[in-house]
């Protein structure tokens, strides 16, 4: 069952009913009925635990492909990895219950053979004349089509001038075609090209590691044509899919067709649309965010993790699972092809790689005469930015000089809003959001104040909530919305466009943004870390990265990883065609070994030294780690809780449990929190460790605790 359930139960099959392990199946389960899966046949007997008088039958098979065996190893896999219920993964594979339902019958209409005595409208006769020469059709089309109202044609089937008609299927994806040419490639992709097509027979994992605008997109397009070319199935996966609308037109360019999209701004209609064409093959290539792994693929041949480095493959809510190292296993599983690619691979990548374990294919240079960026830190200290701005002297000038040239900037600040913290001036008192330890965000173009982790929103205070100050409460630090204040005070002439994922919810609203800039429409982009990745812009010469510092603090072990990765993706948003690229970052650190690796364009040198770090303390990916976040609505049940589990740790030789603490967001969505972080060398099943060390301490219903292996965040 697609419930957090750790065992399967056991029905019975009716006399007349076949059924196989992966059929979807329609059972009573207590008083309501549910859909589930058949994983195996059961025990009978006494061998089953269960009398046979005590068993329910199974009431109908759904009209659907079973689930793929694949799809059910991978449950089962993820299950035993992640220790989450079986269910639960399940859960995730079974995302659209409408889609094992029957299929409705599609409606049409036609003209009657012979056309009643009725009175004629200039509204009915567009109808008749429209349908005259043309197959039935539903009553909404031809409303569209005759620019008619839907009564008009509702008139008219009453009226015994239409027949109803079933009609077949709708068409539901056009097929691409792998054989439609292709950009010209460059040597370095053609070699590329030539090594992923030797590694299509069998399961491999195959990094392109390409500077940015290398076009490592290109190459694994002539991959998925091979794939398509044998009549199987491809799965693209991309970090935000909202960011995807110039990949899809790179799509349809290359193929001719776009491919079956799977992420959460889809219609109901469409996801059941798009659920029931995988399983049936109708849907050849899918591009979508991590969920789209779970579809259930007939015939998958390759897998694609497009950016594999990005954070954003990680689900930390529910079940706790990394879709780059799933989709791998996935292949495994599968016995297919797996391709990554990265400009700035992950250190567990690069660590495959090195290890032999992940073949790598290289680009080292941008397609074409456009060359990499030349990276120039500012030092904060000696530039400093004037009072109560955050741009420095030598940064403005820059982007009035770009403006003159008639090219287009992009300032980065991954802080959304307007300020990150508002206070009191009188007493100090900083506005807090109610459900969690975070400081509220002040919106300043929609007058409002706005937690980022719960979703809490409420409108600015005129006084202070603790001294009662009217007038008093000011905004400290920059957002986006304060920078382009800022730029609109010294640049009015500028055309600015705030970029984030507030500004851009869906797939339409990146689509609008692609084509504003590409239009010329705007000559200074602010935005967050959505605008760091995969954008193609040919006008921007200049990106300046306002506070470069800010993912370095804290005590998170991939912080210079990651700082070092988006600065990287945001300066490859520059000078990406003929003319060369800027990007200026200011710091208050320049001397920090992020910062020499970037200006000095030294990745690999950056890499060797985070892994020497790491290998030094056995921290991943050359040891293992797995959080324990404990969590309930009364804090001090919470604290027992987490005491009475660090008590009970697990210990030997490679073994180290950190903690209780609580943690930085010690309330969330209403939740105290307190976490520990369990670590231990490569050798040791740190899932066996868990499971008997969960056994030792009884844990309320009230109390929930969270297990998530190679956590990426420390929150």
């Amino acid at each position: 069952m697609p419930l957090p359930l750790a065992d399967a139960y056991d029905y019975s099959v009716p006399e007349g009913l076949d059924l196989a392990p992966g059929d979807f199946v329609k059972v009573p389960l207590g008083p309501r009925q549910a859909i589930g899966v058949v994983w195996e046949k059961g025990s009978q007997g006494a061998e089953s635990g269960v009398s046979e008088d005590r068993l329910r039958d199974v009431l109908m098979r759904m009209p659907v492909p079973p689930m793929p065996e694949e799809n059910r190893r991978l449950v089962t896999w993820i299950s035993a990895y992640t220790l989450a219920p079986p269910g639960a993964v399940l859960r995730m594979a079974m995302s659209v219950p409408a889609a094992l339902e029957p299929e409705k019958l599609r409606i049409g209409y036609t003209l009657a053979a012979s056309l009643p005595s009725i009175r004629i409208t200039p509204e009915r006769r567009r109808v008749l004349d429209f349908l005259e020469d043309i197959p039935p059709l539903t009553a909404s089309d031809i409303a569209r089509e005759a620019a008619v109202s839907p009564a008009v044609v509702k008139g008219l089937v009453k009226v015994n001038a239409l027949i109803q008609v079933d009609l077949p299927p709708a068409e539901r994806f056009r097929e691409p075609d792998p054989n439609q040419p292709g950009p010209i490639l460059s040597l370095a992709q053609g070699e590329a090209v030539n090594a992923i097509k030797n590694q299509i027979c069998g399961f491999s994992v195959t990094l392109i590691d390409g500077v940015t605008g290398a076009g490592k997109t290109e190459v694994y397009f002539e991959g998925i044509a091979e794939i398509l070319r044998q009549g199987r199935q491809a799965l693209v996966l991309l970090p935000e899919i909202a960011l995807g609308a110039q990949w899809l037109e790179r799509f349809e360019a290359r193929f001719g067709a776009r491919p079956a999209e799977w992420h959460s701004d889809l219609t109901q209609s469409r996801r059941r649309a798009t659920w029931r064409a995988v399983a049936e093959g109708q849907a050849r290539v899918v591009v979508g965010a991590r969920s789209a792994l779970f579809l259930p693929y007939c015939d998958l041949g390759l897998i694609v993790v497009d950016e594999e480095h990005d954070s954003a493959f990680k689900q930390e809510d529910g079940v706790a699972y990394h879709a780059r190292d799933m989709a791998v296993v996935r292949a495994r599983i599968g016995e297919i092809p797996i391709v990554l690619a990265s400009a700035t691979p992950s250190l567990e990548t690069v660590a495959n790689v090195d290890a032999g374990r992940y073949e790598r294919v290289a680009l080292p240079a941008r397609h074409g005469s456009a060359s990499l960026p030349e990276i120039d830190l500012l030092d904060l200290r000696r530039d400093k930015p004037e009072r109560q701005s955050w741009i420095s002297p030598t940064l403005r000038r820059a982007l009035a000089e770009t403006l003159a040239a008639g090219a287009q900037s992009l300032l980065y600040l991954n802080r959304r809003g307007y300020a990150p913290l508002t206070l009191c001036r009188s007493c100090g008192h900083r506005l807090q959001c109610p459900n969690c330890t975070a400081w509220l965000v002040e919106h300043r173009f929609s007058a409002r104040l706005q937690c980022h982790h719960c979703g809490f929103s409420g409108r600015r205070p005129e006084a202070c909530d603790s001294c009662g100050t009217t007038d008093s409460l000011i905004a400290c630090g920059p957002g986006v919305e304060r920078l382009a204040e800022e730029v609109m005070n010294f640049l009015p002439e500028a055309r600015l466009c705030i970029a984030t994922s507030d500004s851009i919810r869906k797939p339409s609203d990146a689509a609008d943004f692609v084509a504003q800039v590409l239009g010329h429409e705007v000559d200074i982009i602010i935005g967050t870390q959505i605008v760091a990745k995969g954008h193609h812009f040919p006008k921007l010469t200049l990106v300046g990265v306002v506070d470069a510092d800010l993912g370095l603090a804290g005590g998170d072990l991939r912080a210079a990883e990651r700082t070092y990765q988006l600065l990287h993706q945001v300066s490859g948003r520059a000078g990406r065609d003929e003319k060369q690229g800027h990007v200026l970052l200011q710091t208050y650190h320049p001397e920090h070994p992020v910062m020499q690796a970037l200006s000095r364009g030294d990745r690999d040198g950056f890499l060797e030294a985070e892994t020497e770090a790491r290998m030094a303390g056995e921290w991943p990916p050359f040891g293992r780690l797995a959080a324990l976040i404990i969590s309930g609505r009364e804090l001090e049940l919470v604290t027992r809780i987490a005491r009475d589990l660090a008590r009970k740790a697990p210990k030997g030789s490679g073994i180290r449990a950190l903690g209780p603490a609580p943690a930085p967001l010690a309330i969330l969505r209403g939740r105290h929190r307190w976490r520990l972080l369990l670590k231990v060398s490569r050798g040791i099943s740190v899932q066996e460790l868990l499971r008997k060390w969960l056994l030792t301490v009884k844990v309320p219903n009230s109390v929930r605790v969270q297990i998530d292996i190679d956590p990426q965040s420390f929150l």
